[in-house]
């Protein structure tokens, strides 16, 4: 009875391990989807290219797979003989043979760029490929974004902005679903942001008018004249003073681009409490001069 129990027990043992050995052999577990791998191209056919990436079986690349553009000659980007990256896409099939990508770790390298370009507030220059009533396609990369009709600085005639260059911010980057939102009215303000400072003199025209202040477009970009900055004098009503598409300059106090804000002031060009309210024109026509002082000013108490 002892020597059957030894010799069912080496039997199940030996079962065991070739068992084990035959599953070795039909599956390398050092390839595994979503994998890099590097490999030498060493046959091409019209559906695709055999690549050697070191294991068992040579893996394959589809035609599709070979790279984000449309490619007619595949040795063009897959040229024989030369080590190459690749993304493993499909694991083995039933001879060992993985599936590659080159196209998708081109996306993979893109969706890496275009976050970091997020991270940086960078803007990018895409091409329009179609037009909706919500806003319009863009290639970006060789990927597809959208830019919502609110975001475009063109709104009325999309159409129109088929096959033109525009140059846009991120508003929404997530790969997970393959979602890009983009922003032209956002890198406009971007640029025009990098060219304001504290102290400089700007001159613009008035968008709108609050009971707090009013509102002033510099080449896009919406700074507020907040009603105690104004005059060094109390101000009842700001229409009495002010009026839409009226052209102003006023000297920049404060900028907070994080959050869009830049505050202006005429209060600081006058030469006496309530001159903007008696004589504007005179403050506006001398605000040069009246804006080197109080730039001066500015600086002074910045490094007090």
């Amino acid at each position: 009875m002892e020597n059957e129990a030894n010799i069912s027990q080496k039997a199940d043992t030996s079962f065991t391990m070739d068992d084990f050995a035959k599953a070795l052999e039909k599956h390398d577990y050092q390839f595994q989807k979503g994998q890099l791998v590097k490999g030498k191209v060493f046959q091409i056919d019209p559906m695709g290219a055999y690549v050697d990436i070191g294991g068992k079986s040579s893996a394959f690349i589809p035609r599709h797979e070979a790279a984000l553009r449309e490619v007619i000659d595949l040795s063009s980007v897959l040229p024989l003989h030369e080590e190459l990256e690749f993304l493993i896409i499909q694991e083995q099939d039933a001879e060992g043979q993985v599936t590659l990508s080159r196209r998708q770790l081109e996306i993979r390298q893109i969706w890496d760029r275009l976050a970091q370009m997020q991270e940086n507030s960078k803007s990018v220059d895409v091409e329009v490929i179609n037009a909706n009533k919500g806003g319009v396609t863009v290639n970006i990369l060789g990927l597809r974004g959208f830019i919502p009709r609110s975001h475009l600085l063109e709104r009325n005639n999309l159409e129109a902005l088929r096959g033109q260059k525009l140059t846009v911010s991120f508003l929404e980057i997530n790969r997970n679903i393959n979602k890009l939102v983009l922003s032209q009215r956002l890198a406009k303000s971007s640029a025009s942001f990098s060219l304001l400072e504290i102290g400089q003199l700007i001159e613009g025209k008035i968008t709108g008018i609050k009971p707090f202040g009013v509102f002033i477009d510099i080449n896009g970009v919406s700074a507020l004249l907040h009603i105690k900055q104004v005059t060094q004098k109390f101000i009842e009503n700001l229409e009495q003073v002010f009026q839409i598409d009226q052209t102003i300059k006023a000297l920049i106090i404060d900028i907070d681009e994080g959050k869009g804000r830049i505050a202006v002031s005429t209060r600081v060009l006058e030469n006496f409490p309530g001159e903007i309210l008696e004589n504007i024109e005179e403050v506006m026509s001398s605000a040069e001069a009246r804006a080197e002082r109080a730039r001066k000013q500015l600086l002074e108490s910045a490094n007090a």
